[in-house]
């Protein structure tokens, strides 16, 4: 009789055993989910900034084409200004002369 009952308590034994190991298995799974999803998380977070900071860079060099470009247009505007003013002036004694002989 005792090595029955030797057996069946190594037989609960290993049951208690078993369970014990599928418990630790579903916590240790259930932490490992947890930490996946944690992981994704930082790695969409990080994802997001790289985005938002890349976005800011091409926004940045964007402007700074602009300004450079309106740079190039204004002191292309200022150049054809002073030209046309200075033919302009080059006429004023031809216009004064005219005005004078229409006048006289």
């Amino acid at each position: 009789m005792a090595t029955i009952a030797e057996a069946i308590m190594v037989i609960k034994k290993a049951e208690n055993d078993a369970n014990r190991l599928i418990q630790e298995s579903k916590d240790k799974s259930s932490q490992m989910i947890e930490d996946a999803r944690a992981k994704a998380l930082e790695i969409i977070e990080s994802a997001k900034k790289e985005a938002e900071d890349e976005a800011e860079a091409m926004i940045y060099e964007s402007r700074a084409r602009a300004r450079e470009e309106a740079r190039e247009i204004s002191s292309e505007a200022k150049r054809k200004t002073e030209i046309l003013k200075s033919k302009a002036m080059d006429k004023i004694d031809e216009a004064a002369e005219l005005i004078l002989k229409t006048i006289i």
